[in-house]
């Protein structure tokens, strides 16, 4: 009875479920102790199954990291809409941030153990994760503050997002400091350095 629900379900709708898991496990466990086997009965499938849809253990783990940094750059550039100012623009994009690393906390904890991915196509995606929040940022920074100087808004977009990843890694260590209170530490830094009128 079980296995005819199973082969009933939609590939879609599995492949979420198995990377849901995954998430779990590889956060829980780190990347070289987390086990297919594991994996696999915690879904309820195979192992063969898990990797017919992702190939390799790696190849599950950059499906995790690719499917965490859609949702990152949706929510990150959702908040953003509607801002009137450069300020406000910074500020919603950088709670977004802050509400997501709190909020998903297993995504968050595979994209800080990087290190143990260096060389590896999961390296490719975190990096790709920042790229895609640094972009969106140094638009904004051109778009809101008219300034022309391409390499400066790029240059700013890193600042932004190495300091909030930072903070973020500090704010584990914090429990007490809500997305708000990460949000106004980094606006009170950052926004110093960003608003024309401070120069």
């Amino acid at each position: 009875m079980t296995t005819a629900k199973r082969k009933r379900m939609p590939r879609a709708e599995r492949e979420r479920q198995m990377i849901e898991v995954a998430e779990q496990v590889f956060s829980a466990r780190g990347y070289a102790a987390a086990s297919m086997d594991e994996i696999a009965e915690l879904v309820g499938v195979s192992k063969p199954m898990l990797y017919e849809y992702f190939d390799s253990k790696e190849g599950l783990l950059v499906a995790c990291i690719r499917q965490s940094r859609t949702e990152l750059r949706d929510v990150t550039a959702q908040a953003t809409v509607g801002a009137a100012t450069a300020e406000e623009a910074l500020r919603r994009g950088m709670l977004a941030f802050f509400v997501f690393i709190r909020e998903r906390r297993q995504a968050w904890s595979l994209l800080r153990h990087e290190m143990a991915l260096i060389g590896t196509p999961a390296a490719e995606e975190i990096e790709q994760i920042r790229r895609q929040q640094t972009d969106l940022i140094a638009a904004m920074v051109s778009a809101y503050l008219a300034d022309d100087d391409h390499l400066r808004a790029e240059a700013t977009a890193q600042i932004v997002v190495g300091s909030n990843e930072r903070l973020a890694i500090w704010c584990e260590q914090h429990e007490e400091v809500t997305p708000e209170m990460a949000t106004e530490y980094a606006m009170d830094v950052l926004w110093r350095g960003l608003d024309p009128r401070q120069g």
